[in-house]
């Protein structure tokens, strides 16, 4: 399949690379139309369906008209003096809320947007209405309801004119106004935050080019992986928008972003690992064509891409098994992105490579020079002279970062990307007149299916609700229509993201609840605190099931393409120490360092995935090269020596590229933990495991670690297929040379 694959490309490497061009242009197009389509942006929307605050997320829908798609905003309107509202005051803001609750608000459209058949109209009328008073009168507040997802832009785009037309209407009237919610953090963060995405990117770009004209002193080679990157990036974002939509399946809004980094990063290491094979076959055999040297070359490198790739698939795949949402639908996608960056390496960049030939390292006259040993080769030598000493150095580094798991906690909360933001001030502000939980109340649904509700006959229920510690006050009871629901909203004294408001409603508030429900009903605890409370368990549960069966899978691919019982093992104890120190590493720096409730609870399971996942990329490399040389005439070391020789550049520089693509998701508000630890598992994978400890291992095992099936020092490596002179086809007639 795979010679199949990159030797049609190797063929045809025009109409293979217009067939790609044409594909990530058009599907790119699409995809944002798509993707605002198919993705969620509440952690409620992926709870498991049997648990207690999903049954209260139905109610909600089903018996109090909640719209599962608004978002709602608060906005606070106070006094510019400082002094308490009177009620001339109050008049006025209740008149320009009703003003604002009949103005439709135009989604706002820039000359650089896409056309507007592919950009959703997301104008519409907001819903506004008095919430609540200060008990001091320091402030009023407006509930808000819009519709639509907070990452949309043109649901951000109507909410920025929402906003400029409330602050201007009642800053006419002399009064201020703030704003805070969800949708408000989105658009502050996001807005905070927008100069260094673009710098970030930028700079990714410029360190991408930069190194390759440092390595490979050619313009092709600094620019076409760059080029290939973004037209299979663009078909793979399309096929994952439309796989979602066609399947039914929901993605969380963080997903595409992170698929984009995660492409970014892997297709550039494929292409990298295709480059310099393909220079060093040049090198070597300088009468070959450049044709024929793609052709081998794309094999050769295509099956090592392909089990790397695979080996993502199928740890993502094991997500499937997670009952979280969140992640449910996480695997899949990267699943379909990682597949469709694999045939682009198996048929676009064979086609480049074809279509360049030498000039792809035009102008470097590299090629006509034998390449000296430089630093790769004094690794090779120092890991494969003292591969005890480098073997102990590299374990007790990675021991040192990995008892930073010592004390370990898990943050559940949204993390403090919108700290320092108007958002986040305007809720502070609300928070120091009113009880933490009042923006964001837990809420008690009690619903009865023979009989109707009354506020008297709950009240024994919002009594004890009052009386629980950690409650700050108890709403009235709200009935639905047909009586036959009724919602009790409870206020904490402290934040619904907090530890402690998750352990108030997972504990005291559940169990009174339980004891004071009237007899024939039905309760359910629902609200931000409930939900988290309910994905801590989810998640713990998701934990113990998918680390050890992604880790047997990887094993498994390992096994069948290593053909040894013992390489597996060395590569998967070595991944496993590296996860453990880069997790370990980030409960250092922002846990224990900075002083943060604890580590992102997605953090983890999406580290353990992507650090072994394509750390062991790194060790594939690095370890099928090893077994390639040990065929090689000569001592086990000195095979060991060669492979690190030849892989450390193309290792290297690909783990620098990946770390940093991770690095610039420090850019999206909320993701510096995953930035710091992807981008440190990567490094750690490629500095440290692929080229010092997996090596170290080698040397000390000689031709040991590939038992049962040992290479045999001089015995041949596996025959080439003769080719075609000039065209990298089976060699079917006399006289061909291989």
């Amino acid at each position: 399949m795979i010679r199949a694959l990159t030797g049609y490309a190797i063929r045809h490497p025009w109409k293979v690379i217009a067939l790609w061009a044409v594909t990530g242009v058009v599907l790119s197009a699409f995809a944002p139309l798509l993707i605002s389509r198919v993705t969620q942006h509440g952690t409620e929307d992926f709870l498991p369906r049997g648990v207690d605050s999903a049954a209260a997320q139905r109610i909600a829908l089903e018996r109090f008209g909640v719209d599962p798609g608004a978002t709602t905003v608060t906005v606070l309107v106070a006094r510019t003096d400082g002094n308490a509202l009177g009620d001339g005051d109050r008049e006025r803001i209740a008149a320009g809320a009703a003003k604002l609750a009949r103005n439709r608000v135009a989604m706002p459209r820039d000359e650089e947007d896409m056309p507007a058949f592919l950009l959703p109209d997301r104008s519409q009328t907001p819903k506004v209405a008095p919430a609540m008073t200060a008990p001091d009168r320091s402030f009023a507040l407006l509930s808000v309801q819009l519709t639509g997802n907070p990452t949309d832009k043109g649901v951000q785009g109507v909410y920025r004119a929402f906003r400029d037309a409330a602050r201007a209407q009642f800053a006419e009237a002399g009064l201020r106004t703030g704003f805070t919610g969800s949708l408000a953090e989105t658009v502050d963060t996001t807005d905070a935050h927008e100069t260094a995405a673009t710098v970030g990117s930028a700079l990714v770009m410029g360190v991408v080019v930069l190194l390759n004209v440092l390595v490979f002193r050619s313009v092709l080679a600094a620019l076409l992986p760059l080029l290939a990157v973004a037209f299979v990036g663009g078909a793979a974002a399309g096929a994952v928008a439309g796989a979602a939509l066609l399947t039914g399946r929901k993605l969380d809004a963080g997903t595409p972003g992170l698929i984009n980094v995660v492409l970014l990063g892997i297709g550039i290491d494929y292409f990298l690992f295709l480059l310099f094979r393909f220079r060093e076959q040049l090198r070597e055999r300088p009468e070959q064509s450049a044709r024929e040297a793609a052709a081998q070359v794309s094999v050769r490198v295509g099956t090592a891409i392909t089990s790397a790739a695979l080996t993502i698939v199928a740890a993502f795949a094991t997500l499937g098994l997670a009952s979280f949402g969140q992640f449910r639908s996480l695997g899949p996608a990267v699943a379909v992105a990682v597949l469709v960056m694999l045939v682009g390496s198996l048929t676009l960049m064979p086609a480049l490579l074809a279509a360049a030939g030498r000039g792809m390292f035009w102008p470097s006259r590299s090629l006509l020079a034998k390449p000296r040993g430089g630093s790769a080769a004094r690794l090779g030598t120092l890991v494969t002279r003292r591969p005890l000493t480098m073997l102990a150095a590299s374990v007790t580094l990675l021991a040192a970062l990995a008892a930073g798991l010592i004390g370990l906690r898990m943050d559940y909360g949204r993390g403090d990307s919108g700290s320092g933001t108007p958002a986040a001030a305007t809720a502070a502000e609300i928070a120091r007149a009113l009880p933490a939980g009042v923006s964001d109340p837990t809420s008690v649904y009690v619903t009865a299916d023979d009989r109707a509700l009354s506020a008297t006959g709950l009240r024994d229920l919002s009594r004890a609700l009052a009386e629980v510690d950690g409650v700050g006050q108890v709403a009235r009871t709200v009935l639905s229509e047909d009586r036959r629901a009724a919602r009790i909203d409870v206020h904490p004294t402290v934040g619904a993201q907090t530890q402690q408001a998750r352990d108030l409603v997972s504990g005291p508030v559940r169990e009174a609840v339980a004891r004071h429900a009237p007899p024939g009903t039905a309760a359910h605890v629902g609200g931000t605190a409930a939900i988290f409370a309910d994905v801590a368990s989810a998640v713990d549960r998701d934990l113990r099931i998918v680390f050890p069966v992604a880790a047997a899978l990887i094993a498994l691919i390992l096994l069948l393409l290593l053909r040894s019982l013992l390489a597996p093992l060395v590569l998967l104890l070595s991944v496993g120490l590296g996860f453990a120190a880069t997790l370990g590493a980030a409960t250092l720096v922002f846990q224990h360092g900075l002083g943060e409730p604890g580590v992102g609870f997605t953090l983890p399971l999406v580290l353990f995935l992507f650090v072994v996942a394509l750390g062991t990329d790194y060790n594939i490399l690095i370890a099928d090269r090893i077994r390639e040389e040990m065929r090689r005439p000569g001592t086990s070391r000195a095979a060991v020596a060669r492979a690190v020789r030849h892989t450390t550049p193309a290792v290297a520089m690909a783990g620098v590229v990946l770390a940093a693509s991770f690095a610039t998701l420090a850019t999206t508000p909320g993701n510096a933990q995953m930035a710091f630890a992807m981008a440190l598992g990567i490094l750690l994978s490629a500095l440290v495991l692929s080229l010092v400890l997996v090596p170290a291992l080698a040397a000390l095992l000689g031709r040991a670690l590939w038992w049962p099936l040992r290479p045999r020092a001089g015995s041949e490596a596996p025959r080439q297929r003769r080719t075609e002179p000039g065209r990298g086809l089976p060699c079917r007639q006399p006289g061909c040379t291989s």
